[in-house]
């Protein structure tokens, strides 16, 4: 039976680290999003020039991450992050947007993507079904330890990088290169349209990007985090951004400017112009496979923030037991998929999925500027010495405060934009985030009381 005597186990290593770091980005948005590009801005100097801009902020983003998480190499993250710079409270909210918003909306976004691609290949069940079992089936491997579970990420991230190799290779080897217009780099004159232009066109690529700060949920679990940790966040972000780059460019290659922004499929198309039907039936079983991917590493980390939780006295008592033989919180583990499998049977995902973007950046910003007050607590508490003891182990954020500051601006204008953009649903998301900060004070209202509901902790 599971204990809350047991700890969670340090099984990790840095490939680990790294390809965790990988999956949590590269999902199915990459075989599709280069389109949604390439209808703001129209030409390839624009469009590649999108993919690197995301790329750096996703790289500031990791150097945050990798300090933090070398600073505080704790499990949960964000939440522990926020929890120790902030307030209890706030750290409470984002795990509560994590569990009823981001997380899962996104997994059910996903699983349910999986499904459609996964019936093109044959499958005959519903939808809604193959997306719950999907989704199942990977809570189920979670469950049985952190190895298993990092053992089917590791698999379907290798399985991700053949599917986007062989479409890059095949798109620049066999498929036949489209005609380019004339070279220029601007597609209007230097205005604001192309600025706000510019600026939509940034949205889908940082929600591609996004995904980098989950590694550190595993913090808990990976040995040697001050080292191991950074090292995954760099490696893993600067892969991906390698990765993203070149579909853009074959897709560019193959479809050119005008086709890219015509089509929905972009990675179908350029597997039916190399292959003919059967490259769109190879290149949707690599989505099929992306998506399953990019759901067993959600299903890996995002529980370790419940258990977080739990374990300080503000969630369900049963959700901080580690099962003392496979040293994993199985109840967190299993909450994750319930949740995410009734988003997918209900179809509410459509409407979460819109302002996932919104509450994520919220909570880059505020976890970045996390920084701030961890290096302010750390000189306090090192004295004289000027930092904590280990202080030769964490990793320095290059061009702190400058480069911090950056990317909080970066967050905040994305949280703005999303704002502006889609008024209703930020509206409702962030009521939602609201939600949990009378449920955080009745938690340990009830807590103190030595009267806590089904199970909570008590003190």
């Amino acid at each position: 039976m599971p204990t809350a005597g047991a700890d969670l186990a340090r099984r990790l290593g840095p490939i680990d680290a790294t390809l965790v770091v990988m999956g949590g980005i590269v999902g199915s948005g990459i075989f599709m999003n280069p389109a949604v590009v390439a209808r703001q801005v129209h030409t390839p100097f624009l469009i590649h020039g999108a993919w690197v801009l995301g790329g750096l902020v996703a790289l500031l983003g990791a150097f945050v991450w990798a300090e933090l998480a070398s600073r505080r190499p704790q499990v949960g993250g964000q939440y522990a992050y926020l929890r120790e710079a902030y307030h209890p409270v706030l750290a409470f909210v984002y795990g509560w947007g994590l569990l009823l918003v981001t997380q899962s909306g996104g997994m059910a976004a996903v699983a349910v993507t999986f499904a459609r691609y996964a019936r093109e290949l044959g499958v005959d069940m519903p939808v809604g079904a193959l997306a719950a079992l999907a989704l199942a089936t990977l809570t189920v491997i979670n469950c049985f330890g952190v190895r298993a579970g990092a053992a089917s990420q590791n698999l379907f991230m290798v399985l991700k990088l053949v599917a986007i190799a062989g479409l890059v290779a095949t798109g620049a080897l066999l498929a036949p290169r489209h005609p380019e217009a004339a070279a220029v780099a601007l597609d209007r004159p230097l205005s604001l349209d192309l600025v706000t232009a510019y600026g939509a066109a940034l949205v889908p690529v940082l929600f591609a990007y996004g995904g980098w700060q989950t590694a550190a949920f595993l913090a808990g679990e990976v040995r040697e985090p001050r080292k191991n940790l950074p090292r995954g966040l760099l490696l893993g972000v600067g892969g991906v951004i390698v990765l993203y780059l070149s579909v853009s460019w074959v897709c560019l290659r193959v479809l050119g400017p005008a086709g890219l922004a015509a089509t929905n499929t972009p990675a179908s198309d350029v597997m039916r112009a190399a292959l003919g039907l059967p490259g769109a039936r190879l290149i949707a079983a690599g989505i099929a496979i992306s998506t399953l991917g990019f759901l067993s590493q959600s299903m890996l980390t995002a529980p370790r923030v419940y258990y977080a939780m739990a374990a300080d006295g503000t969630f369900f008592s049963a959700v901080a037991r580690v099962h003392p033989r496979t040293r994993v919180p199985i109840a967190a583990i299993a909450l994750q998929g319930v949740v995410a499998i009734v988003v997918a049977l209900t179809g509410s995902y459509e409407h979460i999925l819109s302002f996932v973007v919104a509450v994520d950046w919220i909570f880059f910003g505020l976890a970045a500027s996390c920084l701030f007050a961890l290096r302010r607590h750390d000189r306090e508490r090192g004295g004289a010495g000027g930092e904590q003891a280990g202080a030769d182990q964490v990793f320095h954020n290059p061009g702190h405060p400058l480069t911090t500051i950056l990317f909080i601006a970066v967050a905040a204008l994305v949280v703005a934009n999303t704002a502006y953009r889609y008024p209703t649903n930020s509206a409702i998301a962030f009521a939602i985030l609201l939600t949990g900060v009378p449920v955080y004070w009745l938690w340990t209202l009830s807590a103190r009381r030595g009267a806590p509901r089904d199970g909570a902790p008590r003190g």
